[in-house]
């Protein structure tokens, strides 16, 4: 396997991969973590991902629960908030959390050097992505300090590679324009200083000059503020020029206790690829997909590629499941991504419309949006919309069905929580006593059996269901009351032991050049 990008999307695949013993070589064009901050926002869907990949305390080390989003006017009078829990949530985390990309980054390194079957190769340009003699597909890549070329023979290439993805040409792809594109001044300060503000998300909703606010860390701030025509980064190249701009968030402090970390400017677009795959070549992050930063879900949406993806080529590797299956990533991710890019875009305009009758129409229509269950299950609850149907998404007739959303984290045990309980395969979470056989059935399929009570028997029960299978990647794949038909539809995956110490490596690399 070949993932070519190491950012926070390449190596949370890579990671996974490797924890199913697949051997995996990333490549990217840095030797260290890119040092900008980009990405600050991260669910508790996200976090339970991290946990997955064993960082879930180090990534607490590094971040901090944020209160919400707030939408408001250009006098700064709340027009809606959309209040987060900072305690921990249904997935067992705070609803959102606000960090540093290059501290999370260099964790998630870190944690990859843990996994034998993984390696990153940094300081090389990758130049060619095409099918080999052998049937695989061939890598090429130079070294940028010596320009000398090699190349890796794998059966899978996973593009991970930015909005300007190589791999995405290479597939034939091109991204479809959601027509959205604003210029956005980004700012990142560093102050001891208590700037002494909601501790949530600020969405400034004037059409002159939206603009977002947020406190990342214990002592790191960012604004964004749209640019308006004919400016450009280089107009607020110092605190001075910035001064202006940021006084509403820091009366009472004096401008000297502020340490400017950058000023860039930043193109927000709303994009997504046509397709998402050719052969055994995969799109993941932006290089499928961009979205607007505004319910910040970017970084995200990669990662929930990178879950949804590494379970589904581990299984077929391993000869678990025929490589059709892979055919439900495209399927079920893209549909999702276009979703939370949509909800993006409806806080966009929310923030920007223009004009007097659009200041009008927004003091009159934002403050309803916190009254809608659909947009606050999105926004306040971070529920992500249901996966579509698929061959891993075995819709029922049912309403409020279970199928395609994700299963709850609770404690079973006051110790243990269901992800420990489920591992790295299939579940079965019942609240029906199994018979022997099917027990034995599971077992031979490598699924775990989760006893549901409390929590999980709530849940089930709100899905008019009593039991459920949950995926590797904590989806469910099917729900109701025939436990049966459940039971029979669990597919065989058998991930225990691929990477303990020596279980041999699956999917091995060639190189040659």
């Amino acid at each position: 396997m070949v993932v070519i990008g190491a950012g926070p999307t390449g190596v949370t695949a890579a990671t996974l991969l490797a924890q199913y013993g697949v051997e995996t070589l990333v490549l990217d064009r840095w030797d260290a973590v890119y040092p900008q901050p980009r990405a600050v926002h991260a669910d508790d869907e996200v976090v339970r991902i991290l946990a997955r990949l064993g960082v879930a305390d180090e990534f607490a080390a590094i971040s901090r629960p944020a209160r919400g989003l707030r939408l408001i006017d250009d006098a700064r009078r709340v027009l809606v908030e959309f209040g987060r829990d900072t305690s921990l949530g249904v997935h067992g985390f705070a609803q959102a959390n606000m960090f540093d990309q290059p501290a999370l980054e260099a964790l998630l390194r870190t944690n990859l050097a843990r996994h034998r079957h993984a390696s990153l190769l940094g300081g090389v340009e990758v130049t060619d992505v095409a099918a080999a003699d052998d049937g695989r597909m061939r890598v090429t890549y130079a070294d940028r300090s010596t320009g000398v070329e090699h190349a890796v023979h794998a059966d899978y290439v996973l593009g991970c590679d930015g909005a300007n993805s190589l791999v995405r040409g290479r597939i034939g792809a091109a991204m479809t324009d959601l027509r959205f594109r604003q210029r956005w001044l980004v700012v990142d300060v560093e102050t001891a200083a208590d700037l002494d503000q909601w501790e949530g998300v600020h969405q400034v909703c004037d059409p002159k000059r939206a603009a977002t606010y947020m406190r990342i860390g214990a002592t790191r701030y960012r604004w964004e503020f749209r640019l308006l025509p004919g400016e450009t980064a280089e107009d607020f190249d110092g605190l001075s020029a910035l001064t202006s701009l940021i006084a509403p968030w820091i009366r009472g402090v004096d401008a000297r206790e502020l340490e400017l970390i950058r000023v860039a400017e930043y193109t927000f677009r709303a994009q997504i690829a046509d397709r998402w795959r050719r052969g055994p070549v995969f799109l993941l992050g932006d290089a499928a997909h961009l979205t607007p930063p505004f319910i910040g879900q970017g970084m995200g949406a990669g990662l929930r590629d990178a879950s949804n993806l590494a379970w589904k080529l581990a299984a077929v590797i391993h000869g678990d499941q025929p490589p059709s299956v892979l055919d439900s990533y495209a399927r079920e991710r893209k549909a999702h991504a276009a979703q939370m890019i949509a909800l993006a875009l409806a806080v966009g305009w929310a923030m920007t419309a223009g004009g007097r009758f659009g200041n009008a129409l927004r003091r009159l229509m934002v403050p309803r949006l916190g009254v809608l269950p659909g947009i606050r299950a999105k926004v306040t609850d971070g529920a992500t919309p249901a996966l579509r149907r698929s061959r891993y998404v075995v819709a029922s007739r049912a309403r409020r069905g279970l199928a395609g959303t994700l299963c709850p984290n609770p404690l079973v045990d006051n110790v243990r929580r269901v992800d420990d309980e489920i591992g790295a395969g299939f579940a079965l979470v019942t609240a029906t006593p199994l018979r022997d056989v099917q027990r034995d059935l599971l077992t031979r399929r490598g699924a775990a059996v989760v006893d549901a009570g409390g929590e999980l028997a709530a849940w089930l029960r709100r899905g008019r269901a009593t039991a459920a299978i949950v995926r590797p990647d904590r989806t469910v794949m099917a729900a109701g009351t025939d436990v049966e038909r459940l039971v029979a539809l669990v597919p065989a995956f058998r991930p225990t032991g691929y990477d303990e110490v020596g279980a041999p490596a699956r999917g091995s690399l060639v190189t040659d050049g």
